[in-house]
């Protein structure tokens, strides 16, 4: 039915985005092009640091640093925002990150060549290239840009290879108040077609805004998770259907679209 001739692919289909709001507009976007219907739900809200006490030590101290790496496009932000703010950034100073939307993200702000995994999106793909292997940060200082709280994988291995690594707390996420009705009540019309999760977190604040109850009126809604992690989490929480996806708007379009065209 899906593949008749001149149907959108995803023609008549309700997905749920969960990303940040600040994170989902072009996402909801590729769908709505794609002929589907986009319901923003963040599972997930980022502010500013509570406490700058970190950000504020390090800037006189960023011309120390081989290497800064961003944990994401929100690291970028809020990191940049308040550095660039009181100084320009150190010549020397190389600039890593993960995926190719905090990859965009830091062209955008005139890093040319970010160092970043051409395959992979997590903390293993980033810790396989050379340029994080032991014979290169041996001995150099690795600055790490970050939300509050997260996987300690990058400090940890980086520091068994020799590097000396610093955290630096930029960002904060929290759990929004959303009212679950907004959920609840279309799929209980059976108006929901998919939801999009895209962090291991967000899943857990997903549950916890639904509640156990409800997260069994949405328990059999395709769940489009892209990490296994992710996906492992969702499975945990109850979820029957999760489809994992490759990462980015890329694999979660492409895995949707094979699902309903």
């Amino acid at each position: 039915m899906m593949n008749q001739v001149g149907r959108a692919p995803l023609q008549g289909r309700t997905l749920v985005v969960t990303r940040p709001l600040e994170q989902a507009d072009s996402l909801c976007q590729r769908i709505e092009a794609a002929g589907g219907r986009a319901i923003r739900f963040p599972v997930l809200a980022i502010g500013p640091a509570p406490d700058p006490a970190q950000l504020e030590a390090i800037v006189p101290h960023l011309d120390d640093f081989d290497l800064a790496f961003f944990v994401s496009p929100n690291a970028i932000h809020h990191a940049l925002q308040f550095v660039l703010e009181r100084r320009a950034w150190p010549e020397k100073l190389q600039v890593a990150t993960v995926g190719k939307g905090s990859e965009r993200v830091l062209v955008q702000r005139g890093f040319a060549h970010p160092i970043v995994p051409q395959d992979g999106f997590d903390s293993e793909a980033v810790l396989a290239l050379p340029e994080f292997a032991a014979a290169a940060v041996s001995g150099r200082k690795v600055l790490v840009f970050r939300g509050d709280g997260g996987r300690d994988l990058i400090r940890d291995t980086l520091r068994e290879r020799g590097a000396q690594v610093e955290y630096v707390t930029c960002y904060r996420r929290f759990c929004p108040q959303l009212d679950p009705a907004l959920l609840l009540e279309p799929a209980a019309r059976g108006e929901l077609d998919g939801l999009l999760l895209t962090s291991s977190e967000g899943v857990r604040n997903l549950a916890l805004m639904l509640g156990e109850q409800g997260v069994r009126g949405v328990r059999d809604v395709a769940v489009f998770a892209s990490h296994p992690r992710i996906g492992a989490e969702a499975r945990d929480a109850g979820f029957v259907t999760v489809i994992e996806t490759a990462a980015g708007d890329d694999g979660l379009l492409q895995a949707l679209t094979r699902h309903f065209g």
